[in-house]
C-alpha cells in the first residue's frame, strides 16, 4: 500500500455506508430546523403577529429587511466555528440559541427594539447560521461524487419541510400563532437537539499527504475534489479570488432573491395575471412536487456533466418559467408554467449544496459556504423589497419578471462558459485556482 492510499483510511468516503447516509438524514434535519427563522415559515404568522403587535405592514418589512441583513453576517462565525471546534458542538450551541429565540418570539411585547433583537436571533441563528451547518454536513460526510447525496438530501427536506408548514399552519389556525411557535422551540428543545448531541458526528480526517508521490490516488480524488496538497483545500481568501465562486454564488443569489419576492407576492402577482386566489394553493404544490424531480435529476448529471453546464440550464429553465408567468393568462399556461419553475428550483438546491465542495475541498469548507450562503441570505432579504418597488414603480409585476428573466440568462451564460480544468492528476490548490 502507497503512502497516498494510507492517506484514505479513515476518510469520509470509507466510513461505514449507513453511517454516512445517517448523516445525510440529519442534515435534512437541520434544515428543517430552520423553520422559525425563514421568509415563508414567517409568512404564515404575518398577519395575527401585526394585528397582536400593532404593527404596520412597511414598519415590520423594514424590520424584517434589517434583521435579515445583519442575520446574514452570523454565517461567518457558525463557518468560523465549525472549522476550529467541530460539527456537532457548533451546532448544538446554535440549536441552542435558536430555541431560546423562538421561545422570546412567541412572547413578544410591542416594543419594537425587542422584538428586532428577536427576529435578529432568529434569522441569525435559523435561516443563516444553521442553514451553514446542515449544508456543510452533507459536503464533509461526501467529499467527493456528492451529487447523489445532494440530491437524498434536497428530496428529504423538501418532503420535511412540506410536512413542517403542513402541521405548523393548522396548528396556528386551532392554537395561534404565539402556541404554535412555542410548540416549534418544543420540538427543537425536545427533539433536535438531542439528535444532533447523539447522532450528529464529524468526518475522521485523513493524515497529510506532504511528502507523498500521489501514486495509487483514485481517480475521483483530483482536482474537483480538491485534495491536493497538504492544506487539503482551498482557502477562503483563495476561494473569494476565484471567478468561479462569485459566479456560482452570483447565480444562487439572483434564484434567492426573485424566488423569496415571489414567495411574499406569488398571490399579487397571480391575481394580476387574472387568476383566483385559490389558484396559489395548487400552484405551490405543483411546483414544489416538480422541484423533487429537479433534484433527482441534478444528483445523476452533476455525475456525468460539468457544474457550469448544469448550473446554466437550471438557470434557463427559471428564466423561462419567469417570462412565461408573466404571460400566463389560462389555468393550462399556468400548469406548463410551473414545470421550469419548479425543476429551476429544485436544480438550483442541489448546485448550491455541492459545489463549494466539489470546487474548494472540506478544509476551510465551512467559512467558504459561510460566505456563499451569507450572498444569498442578503439577496433573500432584498428580493420583496424589489419587488414592492416594481409593483410601486410600474404599477404591475410582469416588467420585473421579464427583468429577471434576462438578469438569470445572463448569469446562466456567464456560468456555462466559465472555464474550469478538466480533472487531472492531484495539482497544487494554488496551480489549481488559478484557472478558476
Amino acid at each position: 500500500m502507497t503512502r497516498a492510499e494510507e492517506s484514505l483510511m479513515g476518510t469520509p468516503a470509507t466510513q461505514p455506508s449507513t453511517k454516512r447516509w445517517t448523516q445525510v438524514l440529519m442534515a435534512a434535519v437541520l434544515m428543517v430546523a430552520t423553520f422559525p427563522g425563514r421568509t415563508q415559515a414567517l409568512g404564515l404568522i404575518t398577519e395575527p403577529l401585526l394585528r397582536d403587535l400593532h404593527l404596520d405592514r412597511v414598519t415590520y418589512a423594514q424590520i424584517n429587511l434589517w434583521a435579515s441583513l445583519l442575520g446574514a453576517l452570523f454565517c461567518f462565525p457558525a463557518g468560523w466555528a465549525m472549522d476550529r471546534i467541530g460539527l456537532r458542538i457548533s451546532t448544538s450551541v446554535c440549536l441552542a440559541g435558536l430555541v431560546a429565540a423562538v421561545v422570546a418570539f412567541a412572547n413578544a411585547g410591542e416594543n419594537l427594539g425587542a422584538f428586532f433583537v428577536i427576529l435578529l436571533a432568529t434569522r441569525g441563528l435559523g435561516q443563516s447560521a444553521l442553514s451553514v451547518f446542515s449544508i456543510s454536513t452533507v459536503s464533509r460526510w461526501f467529499p467527493i461524487r456528492s451529487g447523489p447525496a445532494m440530491a437524498v438530501y434536497s428530496i428529504l427536506l423538501s418532503l420535511f419541510f412540506a410536512v413542517s408548514f403542513g402541521a405548523v399552519g393548522a396548528r396556528i389556525q386551532t392554537a395561534g400563532w404565539r402556541e404554535a411557535w412555542s410548540n416549534v422551540a418544543l420540538v427543537l428543545a425536545a427533539g433536535v437537539v438531542p439528535l444532533v448531541v447523539l447522532v450528529l458526528r464529524d468526518p475522521v480526517r485523513s493524515i497529510s499527504l506532504k511528502g507523498s508521490t500521489h501514486d495509487g490516488l483514485p481517480t475521483d480524488l483530483d482536482t474537483r475534489a480538491m485534495v491536493h496538497d497538504e492544506e487539503g483545500g482551498a482557502t477562503l481568501n483563495q476561494a473569494l479570488r476565484t471567478k468561479a465562486f462569485w459566479l456560482f454564488a452570483g447565480a444562487a443569489a439572483s434564484f434567492n432573491l426573485i424566488a423569496s419576492g415571489l414567495g411574499l407576492f406569488n398571490e399579487a402577482i397571480l391575481v394580476e395575471r387574472g387568476f383566483a386566489p385559490s389558484m396559489l394553493p395548487a400552484f405551490l404544490a405543483g411546483t414544489a412536487l416538480l422541484s423533487l424531480g429537479g433534484q433527482a435529476v441534478t444528483g445523476w448529471m452533476i455525475q456525468r456533466f460539468r457544474l457550469q453546464l448544469v448550473s446554466a440550464l437550471s438557470l434557463g429553465l427559471y428564466a423561462l418559467g419567469l417570462v412565461g408567468l408573466a404571460m400566463a393568462s389560462q389555468v393550462w399556461q399556468l400548469v406548463i408554467v410551473a414545470i421550469p419553475l419548479g425543476l429551476a428550483a429544485g436544480m438550483t438546491m442541489v448546485l448550491f449544496f455541492s459545489v463549494w465542495g466539489e470546487l474548494y475541498g472540506q478544509r476551510h469548507l465551512g467559512r467558504i459556504q459561510g460566505s456563499a450562503q451569507m450572498v444569498t441570505v442578503l439577496s433573500s432579504a432584498m428580493g420583496p423589497v424589489v419587488f414592492a418597488w416594481a409593483q410601486v414603480h410600474w404599477n404591475a409585476f410582469g416588467p420585473l419578471l421579464y427583468v429577471a428573466a434576462a438578469t438569470v440568462l445572463l448569469i446562466g451564460l456567464a456560468v456555462r462558459f466559465l472555464p474550469l480544468p478538466e480533472r487531472r492528476s492531484t495539482p497544487r490548490t494554488s496551480e489549481y485556482l488559478e484557472t478558476l
